[in-house]
C-alpha cells in the first residue's frame, strides 16, 4: 500500500472530521498549494491503469488517511498491517484531509511503480504504508515500534456501521436490519460468485441467425417506464428485431401485437405506481375491451414469448387471467425491509419449462434488483403446485448458493426466494431482477476475469431466438 501525499507533508486539520468530533475548528484547512502535483499524479495514475500495476485506488478524504484504509479494508475483507514511520503528530498524519491517495501494487511490482512516479515528477512524495492480506481478521496500526491500534477488521466493521443500523432500525424493518448488521460477522463469506452449468460461448441461436431473419419482438412501455432502451438492446444482440412499442401506439393502432412474435415488458415506474406497482398499466389492459382482446389473443398463441421484468413483471403477474397456465401466478407486494431495494444479488435459475431458461438449470449468477414491490407471497399449497408444474425459475440464493430467506441476500422477503416464474406452457415468463441490465459484462460491477464481451445473462435472450426460429 501506498501513499501519494499531494500535500507534501503538510497535515491540517482545520474542519476536519476529527476536529468536529472534539468540537473545534482549527485554524488551517487542507487545500491543494501544488496544482502541478495533482497534473503529475493523474498522468502517473493513467499510466499505472494502462500497465495494470493498480490493484485498487482509495482517495484520501473525509476523515483522512485511516478511513481511506478502513474503507479498503471493509471492501475487500482483509486484513492491514500498517506502518506510518516516525510520525512527528500520528494524529495528524492519519485524520488529516489533504489531497492525496492511496495505491495497492503488487510487491513484485514496486519498482516499476516506484519509477512511473518518479518519472512523473512525484516520486518523493510516495509512502509506503504496510501490506494488505486476505484470510485474515486483523487490523494494525504503528508507528516504528510503537503500535498504535490493533483489533479485528470486522469489530471496527461493526462500530462503523453502528450509526447506519440505529438509523435504518428506527425507518425500515427492524428484522431486515438486524440481519443485513449480523453479516457483518460471517468471516467465511465467500462474497459473489458465479457457477455455469452451460458453456456462454455457445449460441444455441447460431442456426437461426444464420437464417437472416430478424424477428419482430415488441418492446412494451408506458408513460413511467425507463428499462426499455436496454431490453431492446438485449433482444437486438440475440438477432431480434426490436421494436418500441407503446401502450398508446396499441390503443391508435398504430401497432398491433399479431404483427410481433415476442413481447417484452419493461421495467419502471407506470404511472409512478399508484395504485400498486404496475396495476394501473394492467387496469388499463384488463378494463379496454379492445386491448383485453389484443393481449389475450397474443398469449393465445402457440408461437410466441412473452418476457415480463419488473414493472412488466408486476404488471403480467395482474394479467394472469388472460394468460394460459398463468393461473397459480403470485402478486407482487410491498418489500418485507420497507424501502426501495435496489443492489446487486445472487439468484439461481431452477429446472423450470420456460423457454428463456432451457438448459441453464443449477446455474448461479449475481445480478440487479431494483423494485419497492417484488415481494411474491405465497402460501404452501400454491408453491407446491408451482414446484410440481415446473412454474418456478428463478430464486434468490445467499452467498453460499443456499435458497435463502434472509435479508439482504433476500431483498423482498419472497416466499422461499422465489423471484421468477413461467406459465405452464413455458411461453411466458415473468421476473423481478434485471437481466437486461447485466446482459454486458461491463455493466456487472463484479464478474469473474474469463467473462467475454457478454455476460451469461445474453443466454435467455438467445434461447427466445432459438424458439421462435
Amino acid at each position: 500500500l501506498l501513499l501519494v501525499d499531494l500535500a507534501r507533508g503538510k497535515q491540517r486539520l482545520g474542519g476536519s472530521a476529527l476536529a468536529q468530533v472534539y468540537g473545534k475548528v482549527g485554524n488551517e484547512v487542507p487545500d491543494l498549494d501544488y496544482s502541478e502535483d495533482l497534473c503529475r499524479f493523474f498522468a502517473a495514475t493513467r499510466r499505472l491503469l494502462a500497465s495494470d500495476l493498480a490493484l485498487a485506488y482509495h482517495d484520501r478524504s473525509d476523515g483522512g488517511l485511516i478511513v481511506t484504509l478502513m474503507e479498503m479494508a471493509f471492501a475487500s475483507r482483509c486484513s492491514l498491517d500498517i506502518d506510518i514511520g516516525k510520525a512527528q503528530d500520528p494524529l495528524a498524519y492519519l485524520f488529516c484531509e489533504e489531497p492525496g491517495a492511496v495505491i495497492q501494487v503488487s510487491e513484485n511490482e514496486l519498482d516499476r511503480v516506484r519509477k512511473i512516479f518518479d518519472e512523473e515528477g512525484i516520486g518523493s512524495w510516495v509512502r509506503p504504508l504496510g501490506t494488505a492480506s486476505a484470510g485474515s481478521d486483523s487490523i494494525r496500526i504503528a508507528s516504528d515500534a510503537d503500535v498504535l491500534h490493533e483489533s479485528s477488521r470486522s469489530s471496527l466493521h461493526r462500530t462503523w456501521s453502528e450509526l447506519t443500523f440505529r438509523m435504518q432500525s428506527l425507518r425500515d424493518n427492524p428484522e431486515c436490519t438486524v440481519q443485513e448488521y449480523e453479516r457483518l460477522t460471517d468471516l467465511s463469506d465467500p462474497g459473489l460468485s458465479a457457477e455455469l452449468t452451460f458453456d456462454p460461448t455457445v449460441n444455441p441461436a447460431t442456426q437461426a441467425i444464420l437464417g437472416g431473419a430478424r424477428p419482430r419482438v415488441a418492446i412494451l412501455r408506458e408513460q413511467g417506464v425507463n428499462g426499455h432502451m436496454e431490453m431492446a438492446a438485449a433482444f437486438d444482440r440475440a438477432g431480434f428485431r426490436a421494436v418500441d412499442v407503446t401502450m398508446s401506439d396499441l390503443k391508435a393502432g398504430r401497432q398491433h401485437l399479431e404483427a410481433f412474435q415476442g413481447l417484452a415488458a419493461c421495467g419502471g415506474f407506470s404511472f409512478g405506481d399508484v395504485l400498486g406497482a404496475g396495476q394501473g398499466w394492467a387496469k388499463s389492459i384488463l378494463f379496454e375491451p379492445r386491448m383485453r382482446e389484443q393481449f389475450e389473443a397474443f398469449f393465445s398463441r402457440e408461437e410466441i414469448f412473452a418476457l415480463g421484468v419488473c414493472n412488466g413483471c408486476q404488471m403480467m403477474a395482474s394479467l394472469k387471467e388472460l394468460i394460459p397456465g398463468a393461473e397459480h401466478w403470485s402478486d407482487f407486494s410491498a418489500n418485507k425491509s420497507g424501502q426501495f431495494e435496489s443492489r446487486v444479488v445472487m439468484v439461481e435459475i431452477l429446472d423450470s419449462d420456460s423457454v428463456l431458461f432451457q438448459h441453464m438449470a443449477g446455474t448461479r449468477v449475481p445480478v440487479v434488483v431494483a423494485h419497492g414491490e417484488g415481494r411474491a407471497d405465497l402460501g404452501q399449497d400454491t408453491l407446491g403446485t408451482l414446484r410440481g408444474r415446473n412454474q418456478i425459475s428463478l430464486q434468490f440464493v445467499d452467498n453460499y448458493g443456499e435458497r435463502t430467506a434472509r435479508y439482504p441476500f433476500n431483498p423482498n422477503g419472497s416466499t422461499e426466494g422465489v423471484t421468477g416464474l413461467c406459465a405452464a406452457n413455458g411461453r411466458v415468463t415473468i421476473m423481478m431482477p434485471h437481466p437486461e441490465r447485466n446482459f454486458r459484462t461491463v455493466t456487472n460491477s463484479w464478474h469473474p476475469e474469463d467473462w467475454g464481451e457478454h455476460s451469461p445473462w445474453l443466454r435467455i435472450f438467445q434461447n427466445a431466438r432459438a424458439f421462435v426460429d
